[in-house]
């Protein structure tokens, strides 16, 4: 549309540019919007159907627009942390979370009150502790860089002595139905998966690290970050979103600190892309 000023004088012409500015920040305003990113432990699919409601209510919690960002696969994930600069809200393990906040400044707001650990599970009973038992057979876990691969890799740091290391799942309930299907003997799932699946042996469980956070980038306003930590700590009040949290193997949000994530970042120092400082 043409808006012109018919002879209206210097006083009407001002004023029209000024009110053309006021409606261009208003619809800039209103255009918002604030990527969360989560980790590719599902499918793209699955991941939206997983973490949508999430999005949803911090959404409506906060009054802002909140849009889900989901990477094809850890390679594209890692490489997005490096080189992306609008991912507003993550939601990712201790050393990512860590490599965040030592890099790019990030703020953690809230935590899982579950501690992460993985455990190594099998269908054989090789006895309590014997990882060396899997020397050279199969086992399968999320691809690098995920947490869980780089566990266990310190279980095996001699390359001449190591397992087939397999990282095609898709999920990390995938990685268990591989070792169903008998193409894999073991699998390193996420400890809270452990007791889903009482029929298979655990054979190790990992150090623990502190749980899952939920970061904001330095670009994101402060009383913004506030309202999604309280939204965040209150979220399992929520009836609705139980299946969320059971899902992602949580009981709920807690308070976070920089702090108690300090040096986990090292975790990632076997992996292409990262840099000591």
């Amino acid at each position: 549309m043409m808006i012109k000023n018919q002879g209206k004088g210097p006083v009407h012409a001002i004023a029209l540019g000024l009110t053309l500015m006021g409606l261009t920040a208003v619809d800039a305003l209103s255009a918002a919007e604030y990527n969360f990113a989560v980790e590719p432990t599902y499918t793209p699919e699955r991941a939206r159907e997983v973490y949508e409601p999430l999005v949803d209510y911090l959404s409506k919690a906060t009054g802002e627009q909140f849009k889900l960002v989901v990477a094809r696969n850890y390679a594209f994930y890692w490489n997005d942390m490096r080189n992306r600069k609008d991912l507003h809200f993550v939601f990712d393990e201790a050393h990512f979370t860590d490599f965040r906040i030592q890099r790019f400044g990030y703020e953690p707001l809230a935590k899982s009150s579950i501690p992460t650990s993985y455990s190594l599970l099998s269908q054989d009973d090789v006895g309590e502790g014997n990882v060396q038992a899997f020397v050279a057979r199969r086992l399968v876990t999320m691809p690098a860089p995920n947490l869980g691969f780089a566990l266990m890799l310190e279980y095996f740091p001699n390359p001449m002595q190591q397992p087939d290391l397999r990282s095609l799942a898709t999920s990390w309930r995938d990685t268990v139905e591989i070792v169903f299907a008998g193409e894999a003997d073991a699998a390193l799932v996420p400890s809270w998966l452990r007791d889903l699946y009482p029929n298979l042996i655990p054979i190790v469980t990992t150090r623990e690290f502190p749980g899952p956070a939920v970061s904001a980038s330095a670009d994101v306003p402060d009383d913004l970050k506030a309202k999604v930590k309280e939204a965040l700590l209150v979220l399992h009040e929520d009836a609705a979103l139980y299946e969320v949290l059971s899902e992602i193997g949580m009981q709920q949000f807690v308070e976070a600190s920089k702090e108690e994530y300090k040096g986990s970042e090292q975790m990632l120092k076997n992996f292409y892309g990262y840099k000591q400082r």
